[in-house]
């Protein structure tokens, strides 16, 4: 199924600040952000009052595939333009004065058909001296590109560089992960473990791979896998999964909002199509929807496979909204943006603790009190009080996590398996909770309600990352929920730790075996 882009979200083809002048004329880029299409035929383009035929249009669509209009259009085969990728319009006419100029562009699609777009930008003629790091526009990732890019900093800093430039890998398998590429930097990974996890997906012994800098982090992670395996393993349940992309429509009053949103309910068996026309693995559960003064929310929830899936779920949500755009008769629509804050998309919310954001997994374990007090030393009651009293701090300091540190072992564990880190802010999120059994055991779990977590995609297939992937058993098809899991039971284990390390006050003396206080 194919969708409509509206003319509002046609606009966000344009790249804003691509207006320049050429010795030859002007130059501007249009980067398609829709769906992979073949552009058929070039029509006109518009510079303010300037009308511009195809005899004065031609098309570079990179790496030196310069085509002029007139051949291009003569060309049934037009070219494809895949998601993600620019192509630059030069116009042989006037150089344009300094200011804003209005720019229309009309051309053919498959499959959208006829298009136009219609936006303002400007030109700056103020020159730009500043130093610029090399970039090579055919090949960024060839040998000489980095190459340069190094001395470039070696010479703008004033140091020499060793370590940085050692690298095993060929550096083209970094497209799309990383731009400008010039080195890396080592991490270290230490290893924790195995550990036993009773998972649904995750069944077995692991072994954890930390990467960190952090001095006792290993070893205080690997104390507590001990005792959890002691204790017959950890309990993991993936019990949620939703991705999230927010959009708002800003409309004239309230009720419009109001309107709004009870079509869309209405409409949801229309739109997922829409939304799932984009991917064949973004699956639209369901769309929340959130009032307040004139502005509808609007919350899409999508399961993305083994895929962390923000951009998936961005892609799918832009189709259901031009759908929506072009199809809502009631009150006029006054703005649209795709994302309004609402997903809270690297960023820690309440909403994501109620609703969940990527994966929400429960760890648990019972720990016996004869081994809590030999291997910890400290009591079932001595962690359960000081769980109360943490859960004070926590709240009064408006933390995101009751719990003492999953951030950690939750960081090191993205670090080592190429996740996206910045993905913590929402992962780090924790609900602690623990109790006296009737047989005056220790029950503790823990809640983790927006892990986003990968086994494809992203940073997953990188050398070292996949290879620590491959370490934990989580490449392939359907291994998401079994690496969600693993991760879990790592979080269950820091938090066992630490809180015990606090309750008997091992903590300092700790840091000082292991070298942090030096």
């Amino acid at each position: 199924m194919v969708f409509t882009p509206s003319p509002m979200l046609l606009k966000l083809l344009y790249t804003r600040g691509s207006l320049r002048n050429t010795p030859e004329g002007v130059a501007f880029s249009i980067k398609n952000r829709l769906d992979t299409v073949r552009i058929t035929r070039i029509d006109h383009v518009q510079i303010d009052d300037v009308r511009l035929g195809i005899s004065e249009i031609a098309i570079d669509l990179g790496e030196g595939d310069i085509r002029p209009a007139v051949v291009f259009n003569a060309d049934s085969a037009g070219f494809t333009l895949p998601v993600g990728q620019s192509a630059t319009f030069y116009l042989a006419t006037s150089q344009l004065a300094e200011g804003l100029h209005t720019i229309q562009v009309q051309f053919a699609s498959d499959p959208f058909g006829d298009l136009n777009v219609e936006v303002e930008d400007s030109i700056t003629l103020t020159p730009d001296n500043r130093p610029r790091i090399p970039r090579d526009a055919h090949d960024d990732y060839s040998d000489e590109a980095i190459r340069k890019r190094q001395e470039f900093a070696e010479e703008f800093s004033g140091q020499k560089f060793e370590h940085l430039k050692q690298y095993s890998f060929d550096a083209h398998a970094l497209q799309g992960n990383c731009e400008h590429f010039t080195g890396i930097a080592q991490i270290p990974v230490g290893l924790a473990g195995p550990l036993h996890v009773n998972g649904e997906h995750a069944q077995g012994d692991f072994l954890i791979p930390l990467a960190t800098t952090e001095g006792t982090l290993v070893a205080s992670y690997n104390r507590g896998i001990q005792v959890l395996n002691l204790s017959g393993g950890v309990k993991c349940t993936v019990i949620g999964d939703a991705m999230q992309r927010a959009p708002v429509f800003v409309f004239d009053d309230a009720r419009g909002a109001r309107d709004f949103g009870r079509w869309v309910e209405e409409e949801i068996g229309r739109i997922r199509p829409q939304a799932e026309s984009t991917s064949s693995i973004a699956k639209l559960q369901y769309i929340d929807t959130y009032l307040s003064n004139k502005f509808a929310y609007l919350r899409f929830n999508y399961s993305t496979g083994d895929a962390a899936g923000q951009n998936m779920v961005g892609r799918a949500t832009f189709a259901a909204c031009s759908w929506i755009l072009e199809n809502y008769k009631g009150a006029p629509v006054r703005h649209f943006y795709l994302e309004s804050n609402f997903a809270t998309d690297k960023k820690a919310s309440q909403i994501n603790v109620m609703r969940t954001r990527g994966k929400r997994v429960v760890a648990e374990a019972i720990i016996p009190r004869n081994l809590l007090q030999q291997r910890m030393r400290v009591t079932p009651e001595q962690l359960a009080y000081h769980g109360q009293v943490s859960n004070v701090g926590a709240f009064m300091s408006g933390a995101n996590n009751n719990g003492a540190h999953s951030a950690n072992g939750i960081t090191a564990m993205f670090i080592a398996t190429g996740q996206d880190v910045a993905n913590v802010s929402e992962s780090s999120a924790g609900i602690f909770y623990s109790e006296i059994t009737p047989e005056e055991d220790l029950y503790i779990s823990i809640t983790i309600p927006s892990l986003i977590v990968a086994t494809h995609g992203g940073g997953t297939s990188l050398a070292t990352q996949n290879e620590y992937l491959r370490m934990l058993g989580c490449v392939g098809r359907g291994t998401v929920n079994k690496f969600a899991e693993i991760v879990a039971g790592v979080v269950l284990a820091g938090e066992l730790s630490l809180g015990s390390a606090i309750s008997s006050s091992d903590w300092v003396s700790s840091h000082e075996q292991y070298g942090r206080n030096r």
